[in-house]
């Protein structure tokens, strides 16, 4: 007897990018998750649309992402996840998988508080968390800045990058952290679907 696909988890990533730098971690998130199976859909959140709403409602999982502004997530971001009220009233996003990613220009800048904001939006919903599970880089005499991440969180993907730079100045490692988020979302993801279908026999 041979047992049926599953169908590929679906993620989607609402993010705002307020220079273009956590556009690039947003694509690095999107590329990993897809090579690792995943259907995944960007959505801006300052540009959200109704149908991208619903995509939201209909995927597996969803990963937050914003600059940290002043110690927190973005004002485009904010208004997103206060327009999001209306699902936690319906429990829409209930049990629903959760991840999330952030950048600024100091090695700190507070990112830490950015990435607990999406937790506790997260919570909010319903939705479970799943956190980087990458150990630190960077911390010790022997080892560098390319680091898988270099700056230690293990919350989320963060990124430093200097505010003089755009784009262009993401740093190689911090891409590379946020494609480990990617895959690691796209593979628990993965594990959820199978298990929805499996409880459904």
């Amino acid at each position: 007897m041979t047992t049926p696909a599953l169908p590929a988890p679906v993620v989607s990533l609402a993010y705002h990018s307020g220079f273009g730098h956590t556009a690039v971690l947003a694509e690095a998130v999107r590329a990993a998750a897809t090579e690792a199976g995943a259907t995944v859909h960007l959505i801006k959140v300052d540009e959200i649309t109704e149908a991208q709403w619903a995509q939201l409602d209909a995927s597996d999982a969803i990963v937050f992402g914003s600059p940290t502004y002043m110690g927190t997530a973005s004002g485009a971001f904010h208004t997103f996840a206060e327009a999001s009220s209306k699902r936690w009233a319906t429990r829409a996003w209930q049990n629903k998988l959760a991840a999330g990613f952030t950048n600024s220009a100091s090695k700190s800048g507070d990112k830490l508080h950015t990435l607990q904001f999406f937790t506790v939006l997260a919570a909010q919903h319903g939705m479970t968390w799943v956190s980087l599970n990458l150990l630190p880089g960077w911390n010790s005499s022997t080892a560098s800045e390319h680091d898988l991440n270099r700056l230690g969180f293990f919350l989320g993907a963060a990124a430093q990058s200097p505010n003089d730079q755009g784009a262009e100045g993401v740093h190689k490692a911090d891409i590379a952290t946020a494609e480990h988020l990617g895959r690691r979302i796209a593979e628990q993801a993965r594990i959820v679907v199978a298990g929805r279908a499996a409880l459904a026999v």
